[in-house]
């Protein structure tokens, strides 16, 4: 039985549902064009349906279509709308499997993706609302080997251009440094329970952090999205180099601490085995969790 390797790429899409009141069952709004898998993809909107439906229910449709001129491609079709508070719903969601282009038509994907009254009651913001697509391209082992995964640069492409985002926003220092939610819950616990917990920070659309330095923080934040550090070449020197390290190990540990004591995570993690390893080897850091927890119990 043959194999199969992966490749894939994403986008996010946010539609301008406000703006498309005036348009007709068939009309289209475009994504921009991206890639997976060597292919130029494009997912075609259509905010109130391709077609009629008997019941008189008008339905959101998202269609996939391959647009650069490649034939018999195996790929999967994923799409999920995004709640008013950044996280992905868990009601509305699709996924299809299709060779592309499909045989006898154009694009293929989910003609009844969402109803048009749900999103205008669940989902607009801002009169928006946004859908992440993503495409897997499913290739057949062959003595070529296959392309290491690229979702690193696609969330990097991401972070880069985040044009018409204001879904939050950190201020360190004089510089402003904007995100995902989404993406920092997902990566990252520390944020998830800051960004959707029931911290003041969750409804907060700027976020001031202080004791850590832009740079610094810039380097965390690009980490978060691809796993990646700054090459040697990118520093200016060897004590530069040093230093920002240390600041950035720093940075890493003051979130964790953070998380940690927190009261509800604190309580369980006490009694875990791991708890007791640190207080043997390294007391400097129980030291500073007893402080933390003195402090908040008195504050």
């Amino acid at each position: 039985m043959a194999t199969t390797s992966s490749q894939s790429g994403f986008i996010e899409f946010k539609l301008d549902f406000a703006g498309t009141k005036t348009l007709a069952i068939g009309d289209i709004v475009p994504s921009d064009d991206f890639s997976a898998g060597g292919h130029v993809w494009r997912v075609n909107c259509y905010p109130h349906g391709d077609k009629a439906h008997s019941s008189g229910v008008v339905y959101l449709s998202l269609f996939l279509k391959l647009v650069s001129g490649s034939k018999n491609v195996k790929a999967i079709f994923d799409a999920f709308l995004l709640g008013r508070d950044g996280q992905p719903s868990s009601s509305h969601g699709n996924r299809c499997v299709k060779v592309y282009p499909p045989e006898g038509f154009g694009s293929w994907g989910f003609p009844q993706f969402v109803e048009r009254s749900v999103l205008e009651s669940d989902y607009v913001k801002d009169g928006s609302v946004t859908f992440m697509l993503g495409v897997i391209v499913l290739q057949r082992d062959n003595p070529i080997p296959a392309p290491s995964s690229d979702i690193a640069s696609h969330l990097g492409y991401l972070l880069d251009h985040m044009d018409g985002s204001d879904d939050v926003t950190f201020s360190v220092g004089v510089e402003k440094f904007r995100a995902h939610r989404a993406v920092l819950a997902a990566r990252s616990p520390v944020f998830k329970a800051q960004l959707f917990g029931s911290m003041a920070d969750a409804k907060m659309r700027c976020i001031t952090l202080h004791d850590i330095k832009p740079a610094t923080f810039q380097i965390l934040l690009r980490f978060i999205y691809t796993d990646e550090l700054p090459r040697d070449e990118e520093i200016q020197s060897s004590s530069s180099n040093i230093e920002l390290f240390q600041n950035l190990l720093a940075a890493a540990d003051m979130t964790c601490l953070d998380f940690f004591v927190m009261e509800k995570n604190f309580k369980i993690a006490v009694l875990t085995e791991g708890y007791f390893q640190p207080m043997q080897s390294f007391p400097s850091i129980i030291d500073e969790i007893r402080a933390r927890v003195q402090s908040s119990d008195t504050s």
